[in-house]
C-alpha cells in the first residue's frame, strides 16, 4: 500500500514511533488502544505489546521491531495471537517528496491466507486515513 501525506517525513515517522500518537490512530472506528497496556520502545530487537479494546473481547497484539532506520524505514513483526507462533512482517518506508510531503510504502508479509490480507488491507487503509486526518489537524 502506498500513501502520500501532506506532512514532513519526521511527522509521519512520529505517528508510527511515538506511543501516544500510535495509540490514537491504530484500531479504527469502535476500537481503541489501551494506552496503559502499551510496551512500546521503537528500537531494533525490542519487543512490543498492547491491548486493543472494542466490541467483543480485547485483542492482544505483540511483535518485535526488527529494523529501525530513523526517519525512513522500519520493519516489525506483528500478531494478534501472542500465544501462537504466527507472526507477519510489516515494512514501513517513508520517502521525503519535498514541500512538506511524504510518501509512505507499507507492506505486510505472506504468512496468512489471501482473505486475511484483504481484511488487513481494509483495516490498515482506515488506520492510514486516521494518520492523514491527524497530520491535517482534524
Amino acid at each position: 500500500m502506498t500513501r502520500v501525506f501532506d506532512a514532513p517525513r519526521e511527522e509521519v515517522w512520529r505517528e508510527w514511533t511515538e506511543a501516544d500518537r500510535f495509540a490514537d490512530w491504530y484500531g479504527g472506528e469502535g476500537f481503541a488502544v489501551v494506552r496503559e497496556s502499551m510496551d512500546w520502545e521503537v528500537r531494533p530487537g525490542a519487543k512490543y505489546s498492547f491491548v486493543m479494546s472494542g466490541p467483543g473481547p480485547d485483542i492482544h497484539w505483540d511483535g518485535e521491531f526488527v529494523e529501525v532506520v530513523e526517519p525512513e524505514r522500519f520493519v516489525f513483526t506483528i500478531s494478534d495471537r501472542p500465544d501462537g507462533d504466527v507472526y507477519d512482517t510489516c515494512t514501513v518506508e517513508l520517502t521525503d517528496l519535498g514541500e512538506g510531503r511524504t510518501e509512505m510504502r507499507f507492506t505486510q508479509g505472506d504468512n496468512l491466507p489471501d482473505e486475511m490480507y484483504r481484511r488487513a488491507e481494509q483495516g490498515w487503509s482506515g488506520f492510514f486515513d486516521r494518520i492523514a486526518a491527524r497530520l491535517a489537524g482534524d
